[in-house]
Order: structure tokens, then sequence, then C-alpha cells
């Protein structure tokens, strides 16, 4: 399974609009958690499991977990 590295900076698209993305530096790691920042503001988030055995990757949803959100992954 492919893990963020910290140091490494990964991008996100929207699913209703491709031109709209976010991107994020991993600045620190745990096991469960990364944390990121998008270059305004750093915030920590749980690795989810279930996305990613999902994905072969480590993913998270830095903006919530709603209908259509954006994963984050490892890949």
């Amino acid at each position: 399974m492919t893990k963020f590295e910290i140091g490494k900076t990964y991008t996100m698209r929207s699913a209703y609009d491709h031109e709209c993305t976010w991107t994020y530096t991993v600045i620190a790691r745990t096991e469960k958690t990364i944390t990121l920042n998008c270059g305004r503001e750093t915030q920590t988030c749980r690795i989810s499991k279930g996305l990613s055995e999902y994905y072969g990757a480590e993913a998270v949803r830095p903006l919530g977990t709603y209908a259509a959100c954006p994963t984050l992954k490892a890949q």
C-alpha cells in the first residue's frame, strides 16, 4: 500500500468540476493520522482504513465526508 510521505505535495479534484483542485503538503504523520498544510491553514486528518483498502493507497477526506466529497490519496 502506498503511504503519504512527509514533505510531499498531493492534489485532489472536485467530482463536479475537474478544473477545481485542492493541493496539500504533508508536514507530519503518525501511523493513523497525517497533518496537512494547504498554504492557509494546517489540519490533522485520520487515515481512512476502508478508503485506503479500496484505493490501495492511504486516503483521507480533508474537507469532510459528504456526497461526492473529494478524497486525497497517496498516489
